[in-house]
């Protein structure tokens, strides 16, 4: 009997999206870094932090989860220790990318809707605080990861493999660290991004209204590089933030609808 036909859609797609997903991100890494593009220092450090938040998801996620570890299930990845650094290493990564996009989708709402405040935290040293901050958090947010799974086998004395913790997943701390991770990955993330982004998109049409009445009838043909520039900044916004909840909406809707589905079935 063939496999089924999700498991050869996976060994196509992934391959595919680690070929243009890893020198993508690396080309946005190393051109960024390398400044004269046109962008100020602190776009550049949120950029760069969600590119490398990226660049994890593509080598851990992809290549060393979905790649290495499904079609070589007998080398080392497999140790017990290694499969569990791999998952926390997963977890960790993932989150990177969520709240990069978030911390960057904030220091776009300062900069629009917080003329006073922005000059204080739109700044290289408050954005490398910021994802330095983040990161700290969220490697230690994930820790408990590491009891959330047990080996699966014992070969030669050594343990092999990793399976859910079914007293850590059972347990009253287990149920409540599961609604927290997927809160904390999705619904927090998602809810604040389209708080920021429709407070943002509100004041640059009023700004936009008050410029036009400003210029007048008679310059109403002419160029406006200041609309031409927040257009842009629009531009950026939405493309960024509008992957990030067409991606992840699915994957909360699905493990909502599984915790519904189990409780109903109690």
């Amino acid at each position: 009997m063939g496999q089924p036909t999700i498991l050869l859609i996976k060994e196509i797609y992934y391959p595919i999206l680690a070929a243009v997903g890893v020198p993508a991100n690396v080309m946005t890494i190393v051109t960024l870094t390398r400044g004269n593009c046109g962008l100020s220092k602190c776009i550049c450090i949120h950029i760069v932090s969600m590119a490398t938040g990226d660049l994890l998801v593509m080598i851990i996620n992809v290549m060393m989860f979905q790649i290495f570890s499904y079609h070589f299930p007998h080398s080392f990845l497999s140790h017990t220790f290694v499969c569990k650094f791999i998952l926390y290493l997963t977890a960790v990564s993932l989150d990177l990318a969520v709240w990069f996009t978030v911390s960057f989708t904030f220091d776009r709402f300062i900069i629009i809707c917080c003329q006073t405040f922005k000059t204080k935290y739109c700044t290289e040293r408050t954005a490398a605080l910021v994802i330095t901050m983040v990161s700290i958090v969220i490697f230690i947010k994930n820790i408990p990861i590491f009891s959330a799974f047990e080996p699966q086998q014992i070969i030669n004395k050594l343990w092999w493999g990793c399976r859910a913790n079914l007293t850590f997943v059972s347990s009253p701390f287990g149920t409540v660290y599961k609604w927290f991770y997927s809160i904390w990955r999705v619904w927090l993330p998602f809810t604040l991004i389209v708080l920021f982004n429709s407070l943002t998109v509100r004041r640059v049409l009023v700004a936009s209204r008050a410029r036009r009445r400003l210029r007048g009838h008679s310059s109403e043909n002419q160029s406006d590089s200041e609309m031409e520039n927040r257009r842009k900044s629009i531009i950026l916004l939405f493309t960024i933030s509008g992957s990030f909840i067409l991606l992840w909406l699915t994957d909360n809707v699905s493990f909502v609808t599984t915790r519904v589905m189990n409780i109903t079935s109690r």
